[in-house]
């Protein structure tokens, strides 16, 4: 478990200072991981490097290991803090997601959102819906998505 931790820990640094070289140390050159802003998946680190400048070039997401969880046979689950952020630095989603990596030799061989493969298929994770929206302010879309009702 020790060697998972850190190998979780160091991946989750490397994104958030958007160290994507050392990021993609920690995977397999067949690593599938989710797109989170956009929908879909990517395989492959150099599509992973290609995402994520994508991404960042319109979020500023930021997120941190709470809790992980070793089920064995290779298999991970972390909860985490997410944060994402506007480049403007207006709050976009501030929640907790579970994360569920498949390890291999050492190595992230499949990442997933919300702990199951078919939740990180198709479309985007909520905490980047407001890419369809024009200029709503981000603290009532916030308010509205964790309480379900209007902002005062």
């Amino acid at each position: 478990m020790a060697n998972t931790q850190t190998l979780i820990a160091e991946v989750y640094s490397a994104f958030n200072q958007r160290n994507i070289d050392g990021a993609l140390a920690l995977m397999s050159e067949s690593v599938s991981w989710p797109k989170a802003s956009e929908g879909g998946r990517v395989v492959g680190k150099e599509e992973i490097r290609a995402y994520w400048s994508r991404q960042w070039k319109e979020f500023d997401p930021h997120v941190e290991p709470i809790e992980v969880i070793d089920r064995g046979a290779g298999k991970i689950d972390v909860r985490v803090h997410q944060l994402v952020k506007s480049l403007g630095g207006d709050v976009l989603s501030d929640s907790e997601v579970w994360h569920a990596y498949t390890i291999a030799d050492g190595l992230i061989e499949r990442m997933d959102l919300g702990g199951s493969e078919a939740d990180s298929e198709q479309s985007p994770s909520s905490a980047f819906s407001h890419r369809s929206k024009r200029r709503r302010d981000s603290r009532s879309d916030l308010h509205m998505r964790l309480c379900g009702s209007q902002a005062d």
